[in-house]
């Protein structure tokens, strides 16, 4: 993603799904985006399951690892109003500890923030 894809103001709505963690700087782009509207999800931070890092590929890293209220703070102070947000769960059918902690506990949080 370049910042100039997100300062185009011909688009209404801007869309970023778990996208912000694996950027080294997400309030830049964040304040750079020229929609009036966003849409955007970021996996939490759990205490069982940690950021995602791969030795191997260094596109697909996680350099964030979100609480929801970290996030809220975030957008805030790049300039967005948080209309509407949601948590929710990512179950896997998979056996053992974890798997089943990812029925009851969010893993993904979703907003609709407008532009202050």
């Amino acid at each position: 993603m370049t910042r100039k894809a997100v300062q185009d103001n011909n688009y209404d709505v801007a869309t970023a799904f778990e996208i912000f963690e694996h950027l080294v700087s997400p309030y830049t782009v964040l304040k750079d985006i020229k929609a009036k509207k966003l849409i955007a999800s970021v996996p939490l931070r759990l205490w069982f399951a940690s950021a995602y890092r791969s030795k191997t590929d260094i596109w697909d890293r996680h350099y964030h690892e979100f609480e929801d209220w970290q996030f809220d703070w975030l957008l805030e102070k790049a300039g967005w109003k948080i209309k509407k947000s949601e948590k929710f769960t990512n179950p896997v059918k998979k056996f053992g500890f974890r798997p089943i902690l990812r029925y009851f506990i969010p893993r993904y949080y979703l907003i609709y923030a407008e532009r202050v």
